[in-house]
């Protein structure tokens, strides 16, 4: 074919791709927006990024470090990355989530990824990556129907 994919650098795109995309979904909203239930779990654009944030620091962190949640500051379940507490704002939750994917980057860069962590049992990091990557273009997903409905003028 002539022409040769570059993997690893693919992988970071796709990652940074949807990690914009969420963010993305922010944009131009005020909080009560953000924070708006348009469903019935704990689901909404700010509990959305609040919950990836989540999702990088468990396996992008915690299967590679082997850390605990306490340590690298982040709820134990899936479910209690999605609550939200007064504090968080859309401020708030953005630079919480470019701080944990700049450490993502940091701790991915220095693995191949056919190197094999065990933090959260064992794992190659392409498995980690994909693993990633398919939450985020899920999550990705709900947000851009939520954000479609709260532009509409949909509330609960």
């Amino acid at each position: 074919m002539g022409w040769t994919v570059d993997l690893r650098g693919r992988l970071d795109e796709l990652l940074d791709e949807y990690r914009a995309a969420l963010r993305g979904s922010l944009d131009d909203l005020d909080d009560e927006q953000a924070r708006r239930r348009l469903v019935r779990s704990k689901t909404t654009l700010l509990g959305l990024v609040k919950h990836v944030t989540y999702v990088e620091g468990v396996w992008f962190d915690q299967a590679v470090t082997g850390c605990s949640y306490r340590e690298i500051g982040i709820v134990s379940t899936p479910d209690q990355s999605f609550t939200l507490t007064r504090a968080d704002t859309i401020a708030s939750v953005l630079d919480a989530h470019a701080e944990r994917c700049d450490a993502s980057r940091r701790t991915m860069a220095a693995l191949a990824l056919d190197d094999i962590v065990d933090g959260r049992g064992e794992r190659t990091v392409w498995a980690l990556y994909l693993q990633v990557l398919r939450e985020l273009a899920q999550h990705a997903g709900h947000a851009d129907i939520l954000r479609e409905q709260i532009l509409a003028g949909h509330t609960p």
